[in-house]
C-alpha cells in the first residue's frame, strides 16, 4: 500500500497551491495592499470571495493532516512503540489539526480571538508535535530512510521553529511584515514537514484478514446440527 505515500504529498501540494492562490485572489482584487506591506496569510483570507476559499483549503487540510497523524500514530504502535512520545504525538496533532479550521472558519476580521487562538495551537502545537516526530525517527521503525529522513526532519525543525520565534518577537513589537514574512516561511516548512512522511508511509502494509477458519467451523457446525435433525426424523 505505497499509495498511502502519496497522502502527505497530497497534503503538502495542496495546501502551497491553495494559500498562494488566496494570496493571488487577495492582491488581485484589492484586499490586501503589497505597497504597506507583506500582508499575514490570514489577512489574505479574511475578505470575500477569497475567505470561502481560505476556509474550505483550511478545512480539508486540518482534515488530511489529522488523517496523517492517525496513520503514523497507528503505524509506530503497530511496530511495537507504545511510549508515551507517540501517545502524545497523537493528542498534539489532534489539537493542532482543531487549530488549523478554527483558522479557517474564523475570520481574523470578524472573530479576533477565536482566530488567534486557533494560530498559536496549529503553530505551536504542530511544531511540538513534529519535534516528537523527529525523536520518535529515531526510536520507531520503518528506520530505512532514517540516514537522511533525520536530518531533513532536524533541519525544517530548526529553522521553523527559528521563524515561529521571531514572527511571535516581531508581531508583538509592531513590525508586521516581517512577522508576515516569517509566518509565510514557516508553514512552507511545515507542509515540507509532513512531506517527509512519505519516507515512513511507503513501508505500509495494508490486507484484509478473513477468517476462514472460523467459518469453516461454522459451516460444519451447522452441517452436523442439519444432518441430526435428519437423522431424528428417520427415526
Amino acid at each position: 500500500m505505497w499509495l498511502w505515500a502519496l497522502l502527505p504529498i497530497c497534503l503538502a501540494v495542496f495546501g502551497t497551491v491553495g494559500i498562494w492562490t488566496v494570496f493571488a485572489v487577495a492582491v488581485t482584487n484589492g484586499s490586501v495592499n503589497l505597497t504597506e506591506g507583506v500582508p499575514y496569510i490570514s489577512q489574505c483570507g479574511s475578505y470575500t470571495p477569497q475567505s470561502c476559499l481560505f476556509s474550505q483549503i483550511c478545512n480539508i487540510c486540518s482534515f488530511l493532516a489529522l488523517w496523517i497523524v492517525l496513520i503514523r500514530f497507528q503505524q509506530v504502535r503497530d511496530y511495537g512503540n507504545h511510549g508515551h512520545a507517540n501517545t502524545a504525538s497523537i493528542v498534539l496533532g489532534f489539537i493542532s489539526s482543531v487549530g488549523i479550521s478554527i483558522v479557517g472558519n474564523f475570520q481574523q476580521s470578524v472573530f479576533e480571538r477565536i482566530h488567534l487562538l486557533g494560530a498559536l495551537l496549529a503553530f505551536f502545537l504542530s511544531l511540538a508535535y513534529f519535534w516528537l516526530q523527529l525523536f520518535l525517527t529515531y526510536r520507531a521503525q520503518p528506520s530505512q530512510g532514517r540516514c537522511w529522513v533525520g536530518p531533513a526532519r532536524t533541519t525544517c525543525c530548526t529553522l521553523c521553529t527559528i521563524l515561529v520565534i521571531v514572527m511571535t518577537v516581531l508581531a508583538s513589537t509592531g513590525f508586521h511584515s516581517g512577522a508576515a514574512v516569517c509566518e509565510w516561511a514557516s508553514v512552507m516548512l511545515f507542509f515540507c514537514l509532513f512531506n517527509l512522511f512519505v519516507a515512513e508511509f511507503r513501508h505500509i502494509n495494508c490486507h484484509l484478514t478473513v477468517r476462514e477458519q472460523a467459518i469453516g467451523n461454522d459451516s460444519s457446525s451447522a452441517s452436523t446440527e442439519i444432518n441430526g435433525h435428519g437423522a431424528n426424523a428417520l427415526s
